[in-house]
């Protein structure tokens, strides 16, 4: 019974793990061939994909049913220094000989002696501080992350008013767009013009009679200091000649 369960739960933490694997190795390539158009919500998505994976493991460590995997105790029977397929494939590659130089790094249950070393100078340290002092040390440490983000925050809103601003528009498309028609190809301007702006005067219109003999008095007329080949002007048109047709 011991033996099946213990089956059971290397089977459930290889799963796991092969699960882990892949979403590292899938973030891996993502930094290394897809940097230029990462963002960070999609670097967020993956560490949050990972620290769930890592939970779901030490939820599976931690179980009731799971056996105290530190009490068992791994021999290796066969040491060779020839290749060995089967192991190339359970190690996907990674590992081609099971000899005596792979052996202490593969089935080692303790870290290296230089980090064991340094774990041990870190808790030598941390149990010389006093309660007092790492509850300073936590205030201070949270004021300084409290100040950094209500920093980001300010520059983060001053970027997004600042974005509001140049984005706004400051005239009429519509408007533009109509007085450019009408500067360059006259559209919507009327074609009626005022009476009185010139061209020609007919005769059935009212008042042309008095306009014409206004003008035949006015020619009778010169002009003082002007010499007697000028013409008078009649609403901006020169008055024709004696014996000579109007325009």
């Amino acid at each position: 019974r011991e033996e099946k369960q213990l089956d059971l739960t290397l089977e459930a933490l290889i799963s796991q793990v092969a699960d882990l694997k892949n979403s590292l190795v899938s973030f891996i390539y993502k930094l290394e061939n897809e940097y230029d158009r990462l963002t960070w919500p999609s670097v967020l998505d993956s560490f949050a994909l990972l620290s769930g994976q890592l939970n779901t493991l030490n939820k599976v460590l931690k179980h009731e049913k799971t056996p105290l995997l530190r009490n068992q105790v791994i021999i290796p029977l066969v040491l060779s220094p020839d290749r060995d397929e089967e192991i190339m494939r359970q190690t996907e590659g990674r590992v081609p000989v099971f000899s005596h130089e792979v052996v202490p790094d593969h089935l080692r249950t303790k870290p290296d002696p230089e980090v064991e070393e340094q774990e041990k100078q870190l808790i030598t340290d941390a149990a010389r501080i006093s309660p007092d002092v790492a509850q300073k040390q936590i205030q201070s440490l949270n004021k300084m992350c409290s100040n950094l983000l209500e920093k980001i925050s300010k520059e983060e809103r001053e970027s997004e008013s600042g974005g509001l601003r140049q984005n706004k528009q400051t005239f009429n498309p519509a408007d533009t767009n109509a007085l450019v028609a009408a500067v360059a190809f006259g559209k919507g301007l009327s074609n009626r013009r005022p009476p009185g702006s010139g061209g020609s005067v007919q005769s059935g219109q009212p008042g042309a009679g008095a306009i014409i003999a206004g003008a035949s008095g006015m020619q009778q007329v010169p002009m003082s200091g002007a010499p007697a080949q000028q013409q008078p002007m009649l609403a901006g048109v020169q008055m024709a000649q004696a014996g000579q047709p109007g325009k």
